[in-house]
């Protein structure tokens, strides 16, 4: 089953509550001042009520998504052992293969398989005085039978960290704020992330977690979901509600960060995916739009600030203020076999302050 390219799509949306999430047209930023004033409109209603929505006029090319998609299948239609040579395991920075049921979220296994990229760059361990949160820069690991991967990767992570900068600007002036605020923290030193997912369809013994409920604990996803299905999404009456593929969008989601940066007036929402039944395989690209690990997430100054519910308290999963303490913790969590051979230490200073 292929991704779905994104191209042209309706700039409206076509039905509502529960059945599809909010359609933002990105396109509009660039149409004058009344449709940016629309756009900030919808913007602002979707990251404050859902926290999720549909994202389309983004610019991305159909021949950019097919280079994509066709190295990630091409990936997974792999040997195994071509595939387990760049397993994570041998990545102490959590780069590379993770096999089906190797990631756990809320402890428990995700039935799926992955290959996790980021931004290319030498390792770095840090010093004994140094965060360790330093870990997670290095490099990345790619088949040396498929080199056409590494140049469609590393080119949609340019490609989707110019969309997700754009995307942040107009979200902060929607609420308000100045759209610059955070540009000091992202630049060239910030920490994007892709994976390219494949869940191979049910586990067969009644679990059908593809990947747990969760929040992501960046700033912006950037989610490129092929027809299947299986995504869910937490909505305001507690329950999880599918997320209809829409050809030629991005789901997005707002990321915890943007919660403690706003003290919950934009929503980091929970979402997860449902494996799909049999044998059928789904496919998806999640681009998470980070800043960079030493990145300290000041308070946003905006006018609605005072309507501000707070951020969301759970005691198992704390959420710093220091971008790079956030994502070691999910990291160790989700990968403990990584987080076993490479950082033991961490595994016992889990609970506490990584």
């Amino acid at each position: 089953m292929s991704l779905s390219a994104p191209t042209a799509a309706p700039t409206t949306p076509s039905s509502s509550y529960p059945s599809q999430l909010p359609i933002v047209d990105l396109s509009a930023a660039d149409r004058g001042p009344h449709a940016r004033r629309l756009l900030h409109a919808q913007l602002h209603s979707a990251a404050h009520d859902v926290g999720f929505f549909q994202l389309v006029g983004h610019g991305v090319t159909e021949a950019e998504t097919r280079a994509l998609t066709d190295a990630m299948h091409a990936f997974f239609a792999l040997p195994e052992a071509d595939r387990r040579a760049v397993d994570n395991l041998n990545s102490p920075h959590f780069r590379g293969y993770t096999r089906v049921g190797d990631e756990q979220t809320g402890g428990a296994r995700d039935w799926r398989d992955q290959l996790d990229i980021g931004a290319e760059r030498p390792a770095r361990a840090p010093a004994p005085w140094e965060p360790p949160y330093w870990w997670l820069q290095g490099p990345n690991q790619w088949p040396e039978a498929l080199p056409e991967l590494r140049t469609a990767a590393l080119h949609w992570i340019d490609r989707l960290s110019g969309v997700a900068e754009k995307l942040l600007r107009e979200l902060l002036a929607s609420i308000g704020a100045r759209e610059d605020f955070y540009a000091d923290i992202f630049g060239p030193r910030a920490h994007p992330h892709l994976k390219l997912v494949r869940y191979p369809g049910s586990s067969g013994d009644g679990d059908d977690q593809g990947v747990g409920a969760h929040k992501d604990y960046g700033f912006l996803t950037l989610l490129l979901q092929d027809q299947v299905g299986g995504l869910q999404v937490q909505r305001e009456d507690g329950n999880f509600h599918d997320v209809p593929p829409l050809p030629g969008a991005f789901v997005v989601n707002l990321g915890e960060l943007l919660e403690v940066a706003t003290n919950g007036y934009l929503v980091a929402t929970n979402h997860r995916v449902v494996s799909p039944p049999g044998a059928t395989e789904r496919y998806s690209v999640p681009f998470f739009y980070n800043p960079r690990l030493d990145a300290r997430i000041a308070p946003l100054d905006f006018p609605y600030a005072d309507r501000a519910p707070g951020v969301t308290v759970d005691p198992a999963n704390p959420l710093y203020a220091e971008y790079g303490r956030n994502e070691l913790k999910g990291k160790v969590r989700a990968h403990p076999l990584v987080a076993a051979r490479h950082h033991a230490d961490l595994l016992l200073r889990r609970d506490q302050q990584l």
